[in-house]
């Protein structure tokens, strides 16, 4: 009578054993690093919408790694890298994720669902009633997504993995899947996974920049809500009609992320409950799914990837790059304003809808609290969305052509 090896009983505790030592440090930094996680979302320090379900499937994915067929290590959740038909087949059959990752992240549609919701949300009013400052300051933040594309090169990577890592500096999340997908498929998982984690750590992070770079006199400058004029839902929807059709004529490859944005604002202006309603229940469940799957791409076998490294150092890079070209771009505002204007909407043009603002808001409020710059803010977040797209479009287009 043969006796099953203890092994047999525990093949998560058994999987240790199978790896390298290196491999094994990684797997237990990671589980400790999803509960750091989970934890900060908790205390509301990160963005719990996303680091609640993104740190809980990171942690439990790498706990829950077992010898799978061939004796290879893998998990019950996804298996980003398979794509033989046959082998696709059975991870659709057996990894519980793997349907929706398959149907809504490899083919962009999660992006579009979380942009759509992201309409739904957006207040134009801001936007349309200082255009010109508001693109300015967009244009200065996207300083991160311009200047990543060569040191990225120059680091080795080709034009179109570049670009994708390069839009990370938009601080878009949507944005970053879309690009990626297109423009850089292999290195999907690593892009994706670093933009959003990258995402909910540089909000914490863009304080402490903000305390850096703007004096506290300045950060103390006082904005009147009421100087902003009234922008009416007509000229709020007729902007999203003929911006999207605009936009989608001149970079139609990004067209489904223009299209889903700019019905969620035409949703939201004309006003239509039911439709409005069922956007942002879609918002909420894209988002808690968005979380959910990335924490389940990040297990040991993708961080292992020697590039991911490199992506971890350029993501950063960008997005506090993108961080210190919004302020710069808020000091010009503020000296040509003849100190006017708040610099601190400056970090709100790194455009996640509406975490920036709100960082602006804050760090407004710690020199003086009655001081309320979140209406002006939200303009330059929202012309943020736009630049990222238009850039996403450019490098979509053109990059593929070099």
């Amino acid at each position: 009578m043969n006796f099953p090896n203890i092994w047999d009983f525990f093949p998560g505790l058994h999987s240790f054993a199978l790896m390298e030592p290196s491999h094994a440090i990684i797997r237990i930094l990671l589980v400790f690093l999803g509960m750091f996680l989970v934890y900060m979302g908790y205390k509301e320090k990160l963005d719990p919408l996303l680091m609640l379900p993104l740190g809980f499937t990171m942690a439990l994915v790498n706990a829950a790694i077992l010898i799978m067929g061939e004796g290879q290590l893998g998990n019950l959740f996804v298996d980003p890298m398979v794509s033989e038909p046959s082998k696709l087949l059975d991870a659709l059959q057996i990894n519980f994720l793997q349907p929706f990752y398959n149907f809504t992240f490899a083919n962009g549609l999660i992006a579009c669902l979380v942009f759509m919701g992201i309409g739904a949300i957006t207040d134009l009013d801001f936007f349309i009633a200082r255009p010109f400052l508001s693109l300015f300051l967009a244009i200065g933040a996207e300083l991160g997504t311009l200047l990543t594309f060569p040191l990225a090169v120059a680091f080795g990577f080709n034009f179109k993995e570049a670009a994708s890592i390069a839009i990370v500096g938009g601080a878009d999340g949507p944005m970053v899947l879309f690009a990626s997908l297109i423009l850089a498929k292999h290195l999907f998982v690593p892009i994706a996974v670093i933009a959003y984690v990258y995402l909910g750590v540089c909000y914490a992070v863009y304080p402490y920049l903000i305390k850096l770079l703007i004096p506290k006199r300045l950060r103390g400058i006082h904005m009147d809500p009421s100087e902003i004029r009234n922008v009416p839902s007509s000229e709020k929807f007729a902007f999203a009609i003929v911006g999207g059709v605009v936009l989608c004529l001149i970079f139609p490859v990004a067209a489904p992320l223009f299209a889903c944005f700019f019905f969620g604002v035409a949703v939201k202006e004309s006003n239509i409950a039911r439709f409005r309603e069922f956007l942002d229940i879609l918002l909420s469940g894209a988002t808690l799914f968005l979380g959910f799957t990335l924490g389940a791409l990040l297990s040991v076998t993708v961080v292992m990837d020697p590039r991911v490294f490199l992506i971890l150092i350029l993501g950063m890079v960008a997005l506090l790059l993108s961080g210190i070209g919004g302020l710069i771009a808020g000091l010009i505002a503020c000296k040509v304003s003849g100190g006017k204007i708040n610099p601190l909407i400056g970090i709100a043009a790194v455009s996640c809808v509406p975490t920036t603002a709100k960082v602006a808001q804050h760090c407004a409020m710690e020199v003086d609290e009655t001081i309320m710059i979140l209406p002006h803010a939200m303009g330059p977040c929202v012309a943020g969305v736009i630049t990222t797209a238009i850039l996403c479009g450019i490098y979509v287009t053109l990059v593929p052509l070099f």
